[in-house]
């Protein structure tokens, strides 16, 4: 019999709070792994005396139960802020620039200064290399299933590139994104191997290398890098 996962809490965030920290800032990513559509980050700052029920790791909740959260953390959150790195700047930097990329984007668009930055997994994506004076990053394993802060982002952030990657459907209805979400699965992978990439396709990945590319660049979505060429 499987035990059942505690909520996340605000052991951490308390802990800086008890420091004398002002913002303290939970992040996490979506789309990383993905074939297709942007690297999507968001950044959130909840409140120390109210409670939102049923947060949980967005992984761990379904597409309806996240999407009943997503309007509740919005209002609830004392403020939050959502960065991406588009496909051409994944495919130009690298995923972990482009992570760090977004990151910046979504705590500038913050409005705020943070003092502490909460960040899911082993590694620092806020701190550049060589920058100093920013502000105090902690790494959590599992961050989102022990930080609220966290899994606020979380959820905030796989709703926010979902709901992208439905609109992109409309577009690109060959590739199933409605259901996929960009991510690898049999489905995409035949619809790569009949239909070539499209615009919104990473091209880093190193078996688009022998797909034909059929993307065509849109007004007002990403903006292409010069370095993409058609072949």
């Amino acid at each position: 019999m499987s035990r059942r996962r505690t909520a996340p809490g605000l052991r951490h965030e308390r802990a800086w709070w008890d420091r004398g920290a002002d913002v303290v800032v939970g992040v996490d990513e979506v789309g990383r792994g993905a074939w297709a559509g942007p690297l999507t980050i968001v950044a959130a700052v909840i409140p120390r005396d109210r409670r939102v029920r049923g947060v949980r790791d967005s992984k761990e909740l379904t597409p309806a139960v996240r999407e009943r959260l997503y309007d509740r953390l919005a209002g609830w959150c004392d403020a939050w802020a959502v960065g991406h790195a588009w496909p051409e700047e994944c495919d130009s930097l690298g995923m972990s620039a482009a992570q760090r990329l977004a990151t910046q984007r979504a705590l500038a668009g913050l409005d705020l200064h943070p003092d502490v930055v909460l960040v899911d997994g082993p590694w620092d994506f806020v701190t550049a290399p060589g920058s100093t004076g920013g502000p105090e990053v902690e790494t959590i394993v599992k961050g989102d299933r022990h930080s609220l802060s966290i899994a606020t982002a979380s959820v905030l952030a796989k709703v926010t590139r979902d709901r992208i990657m439905v609109a992109e459907h409309e577009h690109h209805p060959e590739y199933d994104f409605r259901w996929n979400k960009g991510y690898p699965c049999p489905r995409h992978q035949c619809a790569l191997q009949g239909y070539g990439a499209s615009a919104i396709h990473r091209r880093s990945w190193v078996f688009m290398d022998h797909l034909v590319w059929t993307g065509q660049w849109r007004p007002g979505t990403a903006i292409p890098a010069p370095e993409l060429t058609l072949f």
